[in-house]
């Protein structure tokens, strides 16, 4: 299940990083919290299956076309829409998304169309 990466993210330690400006050579700290990446799992999902049987989903079509995958750790939530294609957001670095998506994928594997 080849994910395509659409954000590439410096990597990340549990330091912040400091920066300086060009004009008052002031240092600036920041760190990253929080990634949102998109992805397209490549297959039709049935997201009625999905909500029955993987725990941590929330799916209420009425209100929003996707399901909700909450997962616990890292504690990072993922969108999964019909299409085949999720949101991941919460991350707080680029191996974080590649695990949250592979760990979705296996998942929901079962509950894929035919």
């Amino acid at each position: 299940m080849p994910a395509k990466k659409t954000a590439r993210t410096s990597k990340t330690s549990k330091k912040p990083a400091k920066r300086t400006t060009k004009k008052g050579r002031k240092k600036i700290e920041y760190r990253i919290e929080n990634i949102v990446a998109s992805a397209s799992l490549n297959v039709e999902l049935d997201l009625y299956a999905i909500a029955r049987e993987v725990p941590n989903v929330e799916y209420e079509p009425e209100q929003f076309p996707g399901a909700i995958l909450k997962l616990k750790e890292p504690r990072i939530t993922l969108l999964l829409f019909k299409n085949g294609k999720l949101i991941c957001a919460g991350a707080k670095s680029e191996k974080q998304v590649e695990e949250a998506i592979q760990t979705a994928y296996n998942m929901v594997k079962h509950c894929v169309k035919k």
